[in-house]
């Protein structure tokens, strides 16, 4: 019988001193203007931009806890399908990732409020965790080993009691002002993981709190770098130097860190300049007269790449026998396509953008093992 468990109880870091090597300190220094140079050439195009970036962060960080679906599945939970746990289960984790980082914008703080609410947005509509939505833990939980026992547990997170108080702590970390950018975010994710706060989620939220911390201390404005799609390219040495952290060592997860946003920052711009491209391509397929109401829902699809028929005629503000005119020609023409096979509640997704989604996150994967370790 399995009569005692050692848990593991991370230090407190609100007053930690620590500075990175010189080599290290260079490699952050780049990746700084990297991430800074992508997000101004993302502000300076439409919001789709913005959502776009964002939502590859959210897939990728999914993927990292083994929770994937095809593109057209993620589509068509975009769209409000169900149908699919898994892809709807990364749109939540978009919009958890949305509003973590809007409010540290909004605000120039993190709150222990903040992490809860995102929580709950990406957990609400789990069936198995809504109840803890939102919520700190209040059991003992554990990575690795079994569902039902710690025996051979991997780690052993601080007990119920301590997680409060060791957030708080966290939370006064992520607040300095005083610190290396990417040290801070590091040392917070890792302790965030090391404190394990919820009953699950705790990797998702984990790496939100990084994109939250980029914009509360300026780095981004508007962008969200998919800096996941990096880790997950080298996803176990991301948990070995997670563990690494938790035996006194935070340099590797700096390193990783630094590594996957300078991939995310200089891949992204490869998309930013694919996406700009894309109204002239669409054009090129389709004859609409410019003002026509083709023309203006070409438009409409960068920023919304999937489509009702009820958000066309929104966003293009015509009757529907107009809006639905103009979804059939683009259909025609391979610009969109629909997703649900239905003849009520169809819904359409723009190809182009969707498949970028892939390439930007195959190519920072690829970046990733180009560059050194």
């Amino acid at each position: 019988m399995l009569r005692s468990v050692a848990v593991s109880i991370p230090p407190r870091i609100a007053h930690l001193t620590y500075t990175p090597s010189p080599d290290l300190t260079a490699d952050a220094e780049r990746a700084l203007v990297e991430v800074a140079t992508t997000d101004v050439e993302a502000r300076a195009q439409s919001r789709a931009l913005g959502r776009f970036m964002l939502r590859t962060e959210s897939v990728a960080s999914s993927k990292i806890e083994r929770i994937s679906a095809s593109a057209a599945d993620y589509a068509r939970a975009l769209a409000g399908s169900r149908a699919n746990s898994s892809a709807t289960s990364m749109v939540a984790a978009s919009a958890a990732l949305h509003r973590l980082v809007d409010r540290a914008g909004e605000t120039g703080s993190i709150t222990v409020e903040d992490l809860l609410a995102a929580h709950r947005t990406l957990m609400a509509d789990d069936s198995a965790e809504a109840h803890y939505a939102g919520r700190l833990r209040d059991v003992q939980n554990w990575i690795g080993g079994s569902d039902h026992s710690p025996r051979n547990a991997l780690y052993v997170p601080p007990p119920p009691d301590l997680v409060a108080p060791l957030l708080d702590d966290l939370i006064e970390w992520a607040a300095r002002d005083d610190t290396p950018v990417f040290a801070q975010v590091a040392i917070a994710h890792a302790q965030f993981e090391s404190i394990h706060p919820f009953t699950d989620g705790n990797g998702r939220i984990g790496r939100a709190l990084v994109s939250a911390i980029l914009r509360r201390r300026g780095v981004t404005k508007t962008a969200v770098m998919p800096l996941a799609s990096g880790l997950l390219a080298v996803r176990d040495d991301y948990f070995a130097s997670l563990t690494a952290y938790r035996q006194g060592e935070p340099t590797a997860i700096i390193e990783i860190m630094v590594r996957a946003a300078v991939a995310a920052a200089v891949e992204s711009r490869t998309s930013i300049d694919a996406l700009r491209e894309l109204p002239t391509e669409w054009r090129s397929l389709v004859d609409a007269a410019d003002g026509s109401a083709t023309d203006r829902l070409l438009t409409a699809l960068l920023d919304d790449p999937v489509m009702s028929g009820e958000d066309a005629i929104a966003a293009i503000g015509s009757t529907p026998a107009t809006a639905y005119a103009a979804l059939d020609r683009l259909t025609a023409a391979g610009v969109i396509t629909e997703i649900t096979g239905r003849k009520r509640g169809r819904v359409w997704a723009t190809n182009d953008v969707i498949g970028e989604l892939d390439d930007l996150d195959r190519r920072i994967q690829r970046r990733m093992f180009e560059t050194p370790a």
